[in-house]
Order: structure tokens, then C-alpha cells, then sequence
């Protein structure tokens, strides 16, 4: 098995006339490599867990976008980069998504302190997830961000338990206002296990 790579550098990054080439082709295969990374957590969460593979297609994609040339491509590294996980976590993009404006609003301002309550539950241990420490994602007011992104570091122990085929993990929120779980389903504990060195 290749090793997992946990950086992108300026080497792994296409020229964008290549990328606009295969992007179709691409896009297709980042559909099914996403299919068994991600997981709805209540009514209006999902998780959506990155590696490498995930954040240089999003590099390339926020490049082929935003066509900012060579000086984009040094911000889009320092963005993307930490959502690749280094070897023994996981890392998850967290995204709470209404379509209504208001309803949104109202729902995002009692969900303070949110990325602070993100956990795993499996082989009788809980692993709570700690927030990216680039920005405050719950403004003064208590407001939540709908999109925040999470780590989940393990021990080797925890390593080898998520890793056992079978393993039953809950993955959920411990917040008053979203005290939500759900059981991650077989193939998508598979993949996962997969982002561990």
C-alpha cells in the first residue's frame, strides 16, 4: 500500500492547462473517491472527511476557478493543507446546510461553541474533536459558522480498534442544541481507516 502523503507542495500541482484537460475525468473520480467520506449526522449536518486526494482536488478547483496564477496557488496551499491529515486523525469538513436564509440565521445563532462538542465513540472510548485553529468559527454572539472544520486525533490503541473491520462508531454532537449522532456505516469506517499511517 502507497504511503499517504499529508502536504501538498508546489510539485504536486498541475499546470492549468493539463488540469482543464482531465477535469471532467477527475471530477467523476473525486464522486466515488467522496462517496464513502461522508456521513449525515441529524437533519442538516454532514461530515465530510478530507485527505489528501479531497483537498488537492479543491486546490485545483478553487485554481481552475479563480485563475489567479501562480501567486494564488501559495494561499490555496496555506488554506488547504492543514485539512490533510497528518497520520493518526482524521479531519473533517463540517457543514451545516439550510437553504432558508432566516430559518438559517436563527438556527446558526443557538449553535455556539458547536465545534467544540464533535465526537467518535467507538470500542468503548470517546474521541472529541478539536477545532481548526485558524479562525473563531462562534462569533461573540454565540453564532455558529455553517461550515467548520474538525480534527479527530487518535491513539494507536484507537488506531487499531477503528481500524478492525466490524468496529461500530457513533459519530455525533454533545451540544444542547444539536445533541445528534448517527452509526458510520461499514464502508465508510473502511475508507477512513484507510487516512491512518
Amino acid at each position: 500500500m502507497m504511503a499517504n502523503k499529508h502536504e501538498i507542495t508546489h510539485g504536486d500541482i498541475l499546470a492549468p492547462e493539463a488540469y482543464a484537460a482531465e477535469r471532467k475525468a477527475r471530477r467523476a473520480q473525486m464522486v466515488e473517491v467522496k462517496r464513502h467520506r461522508r456521513i449525515e449526522v441529524g437533519p442538516v449536518c454532514t461530515f465530510y472527511f478530507e485527505n489528501y486526494e479531497t483537498m488537492w482536488h479543491q486546490v485545483h478547483e478553487m485554481l481552475f476557478i479563480e485563475k489567479g496564477g501562480a501567486e494564488q496557488i501559495e494561499d490555496e496551499l496555506r488554506a488547504y493543507n492543514p485539512l490533510i491529515p497528518k497520520g493518526r486523525e482524521l479531519v473533517a469538513t463540517v457543514m451545516f446546510e439550510i437553504d432558508d436564509p432566516i430559518r438559517r440565521k436563527a438556527f446558526l445563532s443557538r449553535l455556539g461553541g458547536v465545534e467544540e462538542t464533535a465526537f467518535l465513540e467507538f470500542a468503548g472510548q470517546r474521541v472529541v474533536g478539536t477545532p481548526e485553529a485558524d479562525v473563531d468559527r462562534t462569533n461573540a454572539e454565540g453564532k455558529a459558522s455553517s461550515v467548520q472544520f474538525i480534527h479527530f486525533a487518535l491513539s494507536p490503541e484507537q488506531i487499531s480498534a477503528f481500524r478492525a473491520p466490524g468496529t461500530q462508531i457513533v459519530i455525533g454532537f454533545d451540544h444542547p442544541a444539536y445533541g445528534h449522532m448517527s452509526v458510520m456505516p461499514e464502508p465508510v469506517r473502511d475508507a477512513l481507516a484507510k487516512d491512518f499511517d
